[in-house]
Formats: C-alpha cells, sequence, structure tokens
C-alpha cells in the first residue's frame, strides 16, 4: 500500500520561468488581437506622420505650464464675466418654451430676408399708417409693444430708484 500524502508542495517558478509564462501569454493575446492592433499600429503611424503624435507628447510634457496659462486665462474679468453671463443666458432660455424659441427665430430669419430686399421708395408719414393696416407689421408691432412692456415690467423689479 502506498503511503498517504501529508504535504502538498506548491511548485514556485523561477524568474525565467515567471518570463516564459508572461512571454506566452502576451503571444496568445497577441494573436486573438491581431485586427485591432494592426488598426492600432495604422492610427498611430498617420498621427505620427501628420505631427499630432509629437504634439500630444510635448504637451503631455509641459502640461503643468498648460494648466497654469489655462488657469491665468480662465481667471481673467472678462473670462468670469463671459462665463456668467453664458450661464445666465442659458438659464433664462431654459425658462422659454422651446417651440416659442424656434418660432421667434425663424421670424428673425425671415424679416432679416425681408429687410435685405432692396425697396427705394420713400417713406413718408401715410405709407407708415397705411403699413400699420398690414396684418403681418400690425401683428409684429404688437408683439414688439408686449416685449417692451414686459422688458419694462422687469425692470421696474430690478430698478429700486425707480419710484413710478
Amino acid at each position: 500500500m502506498a503511503t498517504p500524502i501529508t504535504t502538498i508542495r506548491k511548485r514556485v517558478l523561477t524568474d525565467e520561468e515567471q518570463q516564459q509564462q508572461t512571454i506566452d501569454e502576451l503571444k496568445k493575446e497577441l494573436a486573438e488581437s491581431n485586427a485591432a492592433l494592426a488598426r492600432s499600429m495604422s492610427i498611430l503611424r498617420e498621427l505620427n506622420d501628420s505631427g499630432i503624435l509629437e504634439a500630444a507628447e510635448s504637451m503631455l510634457k509641459a502640461k503643468a505650464h498648460i494648466a497654469e496659462i489655462a488657469l491665468g486665462q480662465v481667471s481673467r474679468k472678462e473670462i468670469t464675466n463671459l462665463i456668467n453671463n453664458g450661464m445666465a443666458a442659458a438659464g433664462a432660455l431654459t425658462a422659454v418654451d422651446p417651440a416659442q424659441t424656434t418660432q421667434l427665430m425663424n421670424s428673425v430669419t425671415k424679416g432679416l430676408e425681408e429687410a435685405g430686399k432692396e425697396d427705394n421708395t420713400k417713406l413718408s408719414v401715410f405709407s407708415l399708417m397705411k403699413a400699420l393696416k398690414d396684418p403681418d407689421i400690425n401683428r409684429a408691432l404688437r408683439f414688439g409693444m408686449r416685449f417692451m412692456k414686459g422688458l419694462g415690467q422687469g425692470l421696474k423689479e430690478k430698478d429700486p430708484t425707480d419710484h413710478s
């Protein structure tokens, strides 16, 4: 009868065997990823040929200096004003119905097209009175007057010096 196993010895790989095992695993992965590696190499070659790879490498090496310059630029008063105004405009636009904004932008486009048409006729008080009867002009004037009323109300809410 055989003697019972009392200890289990774990085989420890030598450094050379570990390196060979790692190389074998890499070979296997390379073989499985051949198409992806070929595409990656092609992309890297194009980036290198166009100089983008060199520029990216230079940017990475100078990242601290670039970050310092960017922070210096962003902290300028003009840029902070731009950011604040952009955020305020975005906030205001979120309160407006997108369909209304689309209609207004389309109307502005049509208005610019119409304004670009050449018209050499003399403008008189009589022609202004006659123009008021045009439904399109009348609609635009009503819109403008309602807009100005709302604008004035908004300005009154913000102006503490207005005592009217």
